[in-house]
């Protein structure tokens, strides 16, 4: 295979990783509340929905290792309870989402089904696939993807061409925040530090050992998936946008794509819709059970048996959650994704900086003040404590859940200004 087939075959399986439910259903409604400024929007949500994912592949590019590597300078225990949180979040938050939409906007219009129903053979499928390890990049880069992207980008340049423009004014949206914000719920920064370990493992896996062609696989895949990424989700939130005086005035996010759908794409909107759904949901949920059954995999000696154990206690965490209502899981999803987003964010931008940079102090004293301001906005967002929520108030960005970015970015330059002229450290691998 040719490293631009290779590349290109990478590029279409990572980009299925990212596209999952979340993925499908926030940028028309984002479209939707945004208006005439869905644009200004856009540019928020792809910050925190495509930059920093993209970046943390270029991470792993780099590292070419498992999620372990990403914090380990940090401390060994603080790097085990954190890979600990995030697969925990993954399997209990992201992977039974992708079955609750599946059945809302999927099972439901065609077939009469219950949801554990619908759990019970989605995730059936999804152990299947993930199951037979060493073909998982094929399945999805050769035959998943494309499917999905040609019934994506006919529902959206159907909807351009039969859209009108979206004149409407903002409504309750506060423009670049809210997109940045929104972006957070596609979980993708976490998708990045978990796919972008399956691409590892699946080009060793496919005795592609050597560290240069790998990091240049891996570079151009996240690339080939965060153009793809920019690309559709411009198109959901304009189309969002432009259909938004024929919508009903408050629908939930999954009801807003079931009559965009049935708006744009008439009698055949709900095949089109079901397949669309199903699979870029079952293409995420592959690679969140992968992503988890690689890593515990890694922590036994590369057992086997951990890898298939890891596999059905995933596929059976999705079917449990997975048959709760699609709200009730995002609701659930705010504060672990207020705790979780921001540390994995800077952990991505730290391990993507020049090796001067990479050191243990550097590491430790930035993640620290991450995490201390991390937690002051959570106390802040859910107002636990009415005298600190007034102490808040003077930090910036604070408000709209970001006070910790001055904090870290400032905790960083004060590392690195302390701390001796570092040593070279050896390339993670």
């Amino acid at each position: 295979m040719t490293k631009t087939k290779e590349s290109i075959i990478t590029g279409f399986a990572l980009f299925s990783m990212f596209f999952g439910a979340g993925n499908l259903i926030l940028p028309p409604y984002l479209g939707k509340l945004a208006g005439n400024e869905w644009l200004i929007v856009l540019l928020g949500f792809c910050i925190t929905a495509v930059v920093i994912p993209i970046l943390g592949i270029y991470a792993h590019a780099k590292l070419q290792g498992s999620m372990f590597d990403f914090a380990k300078l940090v401390s060994r225990k603080f790097s085990w309870v954190y890979c600990l949180i995030i697969y925990l979040i993954a399997i209990s938050l992201p992977l039974p989402r992708t079955a609750a939409v599946t059945h809302e906007i999927s099972v439901l219009p065609l077939i009469n089904l219950s949801s554990l129903t619908t759990s019970f053979l989605y995730f059936g499928l999804a152990f299947l696939v993930v199951i037979n390890r060493s073909k998982l990049l094929n399945v999805l880069g050769k035959y998943l993807t494309p499917i999905l992207l040609l019934i994506l980008s006919i529902t959206i340049i159907l909807g351009i061409i039969n859209g009108s423009d979206p004149n409407l004014p903002n409504s309750t949206i506060q423009g670049i925040t809210s997109g940045i914000l929104e972006g957070y719920q596609t979980f993708d920064a976490i998708g990045a530090v978990v796919s972008g370990g399956i691409l590892v493992v699946s080009l060793k896996l496919n005795t592609s050992t050597d560290y240069n062609h790998n990091k240049s696989i891996i570079s151009r895949a996240g690339i080939i998936a965060g153009l793809g990424l920019i690309i559709f989700y411009g198109g959901l939130m304009f189309i969002g946008a432009s259909y938004s005086n024929q919508m009903n005035e408050a629908p939930t996010r999954t009801e807003l794509l079931s009559q965009l759908s049935q708006t744009i794409l008439g009698p055949i909107a709900n095949t089109f819709l079901s397949l669309l759904v199903g699979l870029a949901c079952f293409t995420t949920a592959v690679a969140i059970i992968a992503g988890t059954a690689d890593f515990v995999q890694s922590c036994f000696s590369n057992s086997k048996l951990a890898f298939q154990i890891t596999t059905v206690l995933s596929c059976f965490i999705g079917i449990i959650i997975g048959s709760f209502d699609v709200h009730h899981i995002i609701t659930i999803a705010i504060p672990f994704l207020l705790i979780a987003y921001p540390v994995t964010i800077t952990l991505i931008i730290l391990n993507c900086l020049p090796k001067d940079f990479i050191t243990t102090p550097i590491f430790r004293i930035t993640i620290g003040i991450c995490i201390l301001f991390t937690l002051a906005d959570v106390i802040n967002h859910f107002e636990i404590s009415p005298n600190l929520t007034s102490i808040f108030e003077y930090i910036p960005f604070s408000n709209n859940s970001l006070g910790w970015i001055l904090p870290t970015v400032v905790a960083f330059v004060f590392a690195a200004l302390i701390s001796k002229r570092p040593k070279h450290v050896d390339q993670l691998k």
